[in-house]
């Protein structure tokens, strides 16, 4: 069987085909105009793949809840033409085949632990760092969602005390996405980050965020494993720097073999920014 893939972002929908290894044998990218341009073009691709199923890691927020009448739409985003759009409807109607969704960090977490090097794993974060943030949790084997699906981007921080910057986030301003996103290093220090790579203090306060949130989540879900993906983790002197301050951070509170070895603990991304694909796929497998 071939399965059909969609990571759908908010700048570019990459559609791929695969098999039931996640190896991907083609895929295309569509700019993400408005859905009335943007999906005839992805359906009438699909239609000639004789794909068995459908995977879609999509941008949101979305309704993950089979039970809501509007289970498989795109709800609130602020992206041009896409709020309280059918995605998953659209592709439903039109290719009469069973299909996937869930968020598209999820889809990442997904192709991480079903193909990469977390595979076998069953509690998992995977957090994307780069224009905005997002998180994926996975518990017990499953993908968390909950009353809707979790915003770890949104968590609220508590700002270093060198730290001026009020937040970029127009609703909660000192929220982990508010402080420690692209944007937010732009405004905060007047220059991207690619820019500032050999800032040394750009990075301590990056990673004091990002370790705090790190923090919480350990806390929080207990998980064995933490993924850091996105722009900002091309950064990659930030891993040894996050490491060290979730040390800090948990002062010993928690003492695990697996957090004595943060090298293993705190990983990058393994699959070559391939998992969100691969991902789907494994979303298109599961629906059949």
């Amino acid at each position: 069987m071939i399965y059909g893939a969609l990571e759908a972002g908010g700048t570019k929908m990459v559609c791929a085909i695969g098999d039931k290894n996640g190896q991907i044998t083609e895929q295309i990218s569509i700019p993400t105009n408005h859905p009335d341009e943007t999906v005839p073009e992805m359906i009438a691709y699909f239609k000639e793949k004789n794909i068995a199923a459908l995977g879609i890691a999509c941008f949101g927020p979305l309704d993950l809840n089979p039970r809501s009448s509007t289970y498989g739409y795109i709800t609130t985003t602020p992206k041009p033409g896409w709020a309280n759009y059918d995605i998953v409807g659209a592709f439903r109607k039109a290719l009469q085949i069973p299909i996937g969704f869930d968020t598209d960090v999820n889809g990442s977490l997904l192709g991480e632990v079903t193909y990469g090097s977390s595979k076998g794993l069953e509690n998992v974060v995977y957090i994307t760092i780069g224009t905005g943030i997002g998180g994926g949790v996975m518990t017990n084997g499953k993908l968390l969602h909950g009353m809707l699906h979790p915003e770890l981007g949104h968590m609220l921080m508590r700002p270093h005390f060198s730290d001026p910057y009020p937040g970029k986030c127009p609703f909660h301003k000192n929220c982990l996405e508010g402080l420690a996103a692209g944007p937010a290093l732009e405004a905060r220090w007047g220059a991207k980050g690619k820019d500032l790579a050999d800032n040394e203090k750009v990075w301590e306060l990056e990673a004091y965020y990002i370790g705090q949130a790190i923090v919480n989540l350990i806390l929080t879900l207990s998980p064995e494993r933490i993924i850091l993906g996105g722009g900002v983790m091309h950064q990659t002197q930030l891993f040894d720097l996050i490491r060290q301050e979730v040390k800090k951070q948990l002062n010993d509170y928690v003492i695990t073999p697996l957090l004595q070895n943060m090298d293993h603990y705190i990983v990058p991304a393994s699959l070559h920014d391939d998992q969100g694909i691969m991902g789907c796929i494994k979303l298109a497998i599961d629906a059949t």
